[in-house]
């Protein structure tokens, strides 16, 4: 026979882990972050102040990202924040999360080149079937 007890912690452990505080990005009106781990915690570090859209914070987080790519760094993916969103920049573009491991909105695509676009605005190959045809993005800007 199962004790009630047992039951009760057994669905208790669903609600305790519901109760670990995520992680939230700073509310700050215009100020871009950039994201690093500290010994398993997010320390927010200023990149940027008087943004007006999340679009340029990620803009100055890309730069940030190319800048350390230049100087030797393999690094694919920066991290930032901005007003209470999340931005993951990497080698496929720009999204945006309200959490660190939440799920996240894809924003910016890569261009063949190696810019940032808004998705819609890419012109994909299209078959005499109306068939889209993915490119393979190129691996790195050149010149990186």
């Amino acid at each position: 026979m199962i004790r009630p007890t047992l039951i009760a912690s057994i669905l208790a452990i669903p609600v305790l882990a519901g109760c670990a505080q995520a992680v939230k990005a700073p509310t700050d009106t215009g100020v871009c972050y950039a994201v690093e781990q500290s010994e398993g915690e997010p320390v927010f570090n200023v990149v940027a102040r008087d943004q007006v859209q999340i679009e340029m914070c990620a803009a100055r987080l890309e730069e940030m990202r190319l800048r350390f790519r230049s100087l030797g760094s393999t690094r694919e993916e920066v991290t930032g924040a901005y007003q209470g969103q999340f931005i993951f920049v990497d080698r496929r573009g720009v999204s945006f999360a309200r959490t660190l491991e939440g799920a996240r909105f894809f924003a910016l695509a890569r261009t063949g080149d190696g810019r940032l676009a808004v998705p819609g605005a890419i012109e994909r190959g299209v078959t005499e079937l109306g068939v889209v045809v993915e490119e393979r993005a190129p691996p790195s800007f050149p010149g990186q």
